[in-house]
């Protein structure tokens, strides 16, 4: 047996693996992983199309026309934008950065399951504040502060559950949280909002207030680039200025830098794309009301299904697998009886549809 060891902590590590696999075609309808229902924009794909004679070419190592494209669309400074190999890079760099081994990092029950991972891989300690009818409790996070806290963990709308938390709780959070503890905000969904509910923000507003807060964004969402692994962050200066300092030369690669720069401007695709989500999203949990079965609200491209038990849950994503259609099992977010599914094309929605209307007399899925 080998002597050489990995640090302690990650014997104790839950692994973050999305399992994209089960279908019954090399081209499954994939409603597992939250992806863009209409694909990337066109503009992308052209952008990416007049790159194969620079592909000998290293990257810079912070793309300007990709940082001036999201302080365009964003409004933001782009001074304290800093793109990122997906937005997963940027949990594991805050992690690393602000975790010394034994301090605490509070994340959520349902929180996305990268922040529990990233904290314990960096050596800091998960505590975990429980939610509210699956919404982050920000009561809950302000009991779990302790002299060990270095890091608060949130995303809103929140993945996997789709719940929002209001600006009026991220405000008191804020108020709470003593100012040497950094606040993430994972706000990969925002986009899927855009501007309906006066009570969400996105968290940039307070990135530009205080000097504790963070904002992160992914372009694996609306702009339909998962393949390309881009994400970004707004930061505070000096937050800014520690994470890329730490963050991979060029971890950021040309493909995902030119593709990014044509997707976030590309304003019609982009409107589009919410157009799109938001006609399936009452359609498509209507019709699964309608057959019986219990889809919970969403303010994301995502939403929960309930069922009655864990093993009806199992055996309905055993049928639609069958059917060729995934949607992603809930377990390792301590949600055995339920499966999420997101929004696909127009086709995918009406057999998803169809595909539940005939699971509705199967008894052990719809008992």
């Amino acid at each position: 047996m080998s002597n050489v060891k990995p640090k302690t902590a990650l014997t104790k590590m839950d692994i973050y693996r999305p399992d994209t696999s089960g279908a019954i075609s090399a081209d499954p309808i994939r409603l597992s992983v939250n992806e863009g229902a209409l694909g990337p924009s066109p503009k992308a794909v052209a952008a990416l199309r007049q790159l194969g004679d620079r592909l000998h070419r290293y990257p810079e190592q912070i793309d300007r026309k990709l940082v001036e494209a999201i302080a365009t669309y964003s409004g933001l400074d782009a001074a304290r934008i800093l793109p990122s190999n997906g937005s997963d890079e940027l949990i594991g760099l805050l992690a690393t950065a602000y975790c010394n081994d034994g301090d605490e990092a509070i994340i959520t029950q349902y929180g996305f399951l990268v922040f529990r991972q990233s904290v314990t891989v960096a050596g800091g300690v998960p505590v975990t504040a429980p939610d509210t009818d699956l919404t982050v409790s920000v009561d809950a996070i302000i009991d779990c502060l302790s002299p060990r806290t270095k890091l608060i963990f949130l995303a809103n709308p929140n993945n996997p559950t789709g719940t929002m938390i209001p600006r009026s709780d991220i405000e008191r959070l804020i108020a709470h949280v003593p100012d040497h503890v950094v606040i993430v905000l994972d706000s990969a969904y925002a986009e899927y909002l855009d501007g309906a509910d006066v009570d969400f923000t996105d968290g940039a507003e307070y990135v530009d207030q205080y000097d504790n807060v963070v904002m992160l964004r992914t372009f694996s969402k609306i702009f339909g680039l998962g393949s390309l692994r881009l994400g970004w962050g707004y930061f505070p200066s000096d937050i800014y200025a520690t994470l890329a300092t730490i963050r991979g030369a060029f971890s950021v690669n040309a493909a995902a830098a030119t593709a990014g720069a044509a997707a976030i401007l590309d304003k019609e695709f982009y409107e589009k794309s919410i157009a799109h989500n938001n006609k399936w999203m009452p359609l498509i949990q209507d019709s699964l009301r309608q057959a019986g079965f219990d889809p919970l609200p969403s303010q994301a491209n995502f939403f929960l299904i309930r069922f009655a038990h864990a093993n009806a849950a199992s055996q309905a994503h055993e049928y639609l697998a069958r059917h060729n259609i995934l949607l992603r099992k809930m377990t390792p977010y301590g949600l055995p009886d339920c499966l999420r599914m997101s929004i696909g094309t127009d086709a995918e929605m009406e057999l998803v549809a169809a595909a539940f209307k005939d699971m509705a007399g199967i008894k052990d899925i719809n008992p």
